[in-house]
């Protein structure tokens, strides 16, 4: 009789559930994170086993691996996209490892995609460089704020960045606001070094590659945004077509209609946060270099507004960057803005 697992991961202990196909609980029990014991509490029902559904949390990679490693078939929850009946009266860990199991009975199952394990360390390590630039900023902006206070003055982030230990002295600030300045200096000094090193090694990685070639040809992607681009999208055949693509990237709308009416929004943070920014970052950069792109954009703030424009534009370039990876074509501005 065919058998359907689901398992809530946390950040210690992971719940397993086994259901028959009549939705009664056969297994269930409360393990550590320990490969070893989670397929030996699977091993008496693997043959019958036809799905194990884990819950998508940042740390499922070693389950998933191992599980399909020993040839179980994995299918990885989207736990954004599943909502339970709020009406219910009690809801617990074990409540919810039945239910993504009912959900892969019925077919319903809102999955998230399993990025290939070669691919996922560059890909992380790319987040991992915009993690280090998001704090080289916090960085940059506090020593802004210390020179505003202190002179009513503003200094360019560039300046900023070129800042070496003896200038901060010279600026003749009392001892404790030169060592807290000193301190944002130095600490933005260190994360540039890695930021550099992660640069470095990345650029190894993808720069051989033809996807990355592809997109750079786009007006407003450039090293960093190809990167991102390429990493996060992963293998574009994922996608069923344009719209899809888009939506992922946070690209439209999301909101519900009944009547001809607006009822609410749907879930606005699905998708791809890494991607939403890389292409909104591009929007930018393509109205500077891209006169097609900032006509366009012109067009729209003035039936709209800043952020609404920003957005149709990132729109375009997505849409645009998915017919390029899929067909493995450069920019064509003629195509892309008719």
């Amino acid at each position: 009789m065919k058998k359907f697992s689901g398992i809530d991961l946390h950040s210690n202990n992971s719940v397993v559930v086994i259901c028959d196909v009549e939705d009664r609980v056969i297994f269930e029990k409360r393990l550590p994170n320990d490969l070893k014991q989670i397929l030996k509490a699977l091993a008496p029902y693997r043959e019958e086993i036809v799905g194990v559904v884990v819950e998508s949390t940042y740390n499922w990679y070693w389950l998933v691996d191992g599980l399909m490693d020993n040839g179980y078939k994995v299918h990885l929850a989207n736990p954004s996209a599943i909502k339970k009946y709020e009406g219910l009266k009690h809801s617990g860990d074990f409540a919810d490892a039945a239910y993504l199991a009912h959900l892969l009975r019925l077919g319903l199952l809102p999955e998230g995609y399993i990025y290939p394990r070669e691919g996922r360390a560059a890909r992380d390590l790319a987040r991992k460089r915009m993690q280090l630039v998001r704090y080289r900023t916090a960085q940059i902006l506090s020593i802004e704020n210390i020179l505003i206070q202190q002179t009513g003055a503003r200094m360019k982030s560039d300046a900023i960045k070129r800042l070496k230990r003896d200038e901060v002295k010279a600026l003749g600030f009392a001892p404790d606001v030169t060592l807290a300045m000193e301190s944002n200096r130095a600490v933005m000094e260190v994360l540039q070094q890695q930021i550099d090193v992660l640069e470095k090694r990345l650029a190894k990685r993808v720069g051989l590659r033809s996807e990355y070639r592809v997109l750079k040809t786009t007006p407003g992607i450039g090293d960093t945004l190809a990167t991102t681009i390429m990493l996060e999208t992963g293998t574009v055949e994922r996608f069923a077509g344009v719209g899809n693509f888009s939506s992922y990237c946070r690209c439209v709308d999301s909101k519900r209609e009944s009547n001809g009416r607006k009822k609410g929004e749907g879930n606005v943070r699905n998708g791809n946060k890494y991607l939403a920014w890389a292409f909104v970052e591009a929007a930018h950069f393509a109205c500077r270099y891209g006169p097609e792109a900032k006509s366009f954009y012109e067009r729209k703030k003035k039936k709209t507004n800043t952020m609404v424009a920003t957005k149709a534009l990132a729109h375009k370039l997505a849409r645009a960057c998915y017919h390029m990876l899929k067909e493995q074509k450069p920019f064509d501005v003629n195509r892309c803005f008719a």
